[in-house]
């Protein structure tokens, strides 16, 4: 199993001609290997759904076959997605990801690096409004 993370982790269509048998081998000697590759990619087909009830019906079939895999860490990621179930069923309304509002984020942060520190608050979001007017609308 050494050094094969990366060939676990890429998506089939982008393993090498090289990395396919080693992928086949490494599957066939580990049943639960095998168990938990198989579910990653039928978990990660969910996030394509735009339906909400879609989503919510293929999530709950996917819990109950991970449960039947009876693996610890499986069973405590299925406790976590379904604690966190209304956020994922909302990605189907609301396909928001958070890699603008951590740009923007970080874009503040240099702000006030840059000024040394405002000592009024309504002036800092004054800068930040004028910063980046005509950004998307993460700001109000």
């Amino acid at each position: 199993m050494k050094a094969c993370r990366w060939i676990l982790l890429k998506n089939p269509e982008n393993l090498s001609d090289k990395e396919r048998p080693r992928l086949k081998g490494l599957l066939s000697t580990n049943e639960s290997l095998a168990k938990v590759y198989i579910l990653k990619d039928e978990l990660k087909r969910i996030w394509h759904y735009t339906d909400r009830d879609l989503i919510e019906i293929a999530l709950n079939n996917w819990c109950e076959l991970a449960l039947e895999a009876n693996l610890p860490a499986l069973n405590k990621f299925v406790k976590m997605l379904i604690r966190h179930k209304e956020g994922i069923l909302d990605h189907a309304i609301y396909p928001i990801h958070t890699s603008k509002l951590e740009g923007i984020n970080n874009k503040i942060k240099v702000l006030k690096r840059e000024s040394y520190g405002f000592h009024d608050l309504e002036y800092f979001s004054l800068k930040i409004k004028q910063r980046y007017q005509g950004q998307p609308k993460l700001i109000n």
